[in-house]
């Protein structure tokens, strides 16, 4: 299938990156990137690998799903026959806080 980052989650990398490359290292980032490439690329093979995060299930948002890269989750969508990512953020963060705070801009 083919992958499609949104420009939402394409946000979402440069603020990830900004945030490691400041409080870790290239290094660090480098690693975590390459995790997650590794993990959208498996999206294109297996689409229906992750599963319906609980947040977005109580609110009765079956169609997202989501992986998990080290500290990261990608929430994504199958389409037809294309996946779409719309968000890569770290597994501490409320999901429903990010989900508004996009609402709100």
């Amino acid at each position: 299938m083919k992958v499609v980052v949104l420009e939402s989650a394409q946000a979402d990398l440069v603020e990830l990156r900004s945030y490691i490359v400041k409080n870790f290292s290239v290094t660090t980032w480098q690693a975590t990137y390459a995790k997650l490439k590794l993990a959208i690329r498996n999206l294109a093979l297996f689409p229906q690998l992750g599963g319906i995060p609980d947040e977005l299930e109580t609110l009765n948002l079956t169609q997202y799903r989501q992986i998990l890269s080290g500290k990261n989750r990608i929430i994504y969508e199958v389409r037809q026959d294309a996946v779409y990512i719309h968000l890569i953020i770290d597994t501490r963060r409320d999901l429903k806080d990010v989900l508004m705070q996009r609402l709100l801009r």
